[in-house]
């Protein structure tokens, strides 16, 4: 295992847009679907979401907030593997329109029409509680 913090960790994050986040459903099974960050990725272990409150993410945060975050990075030039991140943490379901709108950014207008003002619009916020991560020839992991 190599040490690496969550400094290095955010930096070698930094161009990863889609997440993949599971959630349990109400008959305990395990559901994923493609999540993007926006652009919000100067990660310092929080991770935001923005979605429609129908979605079925929504419901199954309510009824439990444990979820998992996979991310994985572009190939490198070199044929070297690429960066896989994995997060397990917490779910928050936020309908704050200031903290919305501290997390907007232009390319939601083209999902959310009326910006924060959509109506049901929801947004996610998943606090790591444990990431680990490979690059092909080390992992570690890091507990915020």
């Amino acid at each position: 295992m190599t040490d690496r913090t969550l400094q290095d960790l955010a930096k070698a994050m930094a161009d990863i847009d889609f997440a993949m986040l599971q959630t349990h459903t109400a008959r305990g099974e395990i559901a994923g679907r493609p999540m993007s960050n926006n652009g919000d990725v100067d990660y310092d272990g929080d991770s935001w979401f923005f979605g429609d409150d129908k979605a079925h993410f929504v419901a199954e945060i309510e009824a439990n907030p444990a979820v998992a975050l996979s991310f994985t990075g572009a190939k490198s030039l070199f044929g070297k593997p690429p960066l896989f991140v994995a997060v397990e943490g917490r779910g928050e379901l936020i309908r704050d329109k200031a903290l919305m709108q501290a997390h907007w950014h232009k390319a939601l207008d083209r999902w959310f029409e009326q910006g924060v003002d959509t109506p049901g619009i929801v947004m996610l916020k998943v606090q790591a509680t444990r990431i680990t991560w490979w690059d092909g020839m080390e992992e570690g992991e890091i507990v915020p």
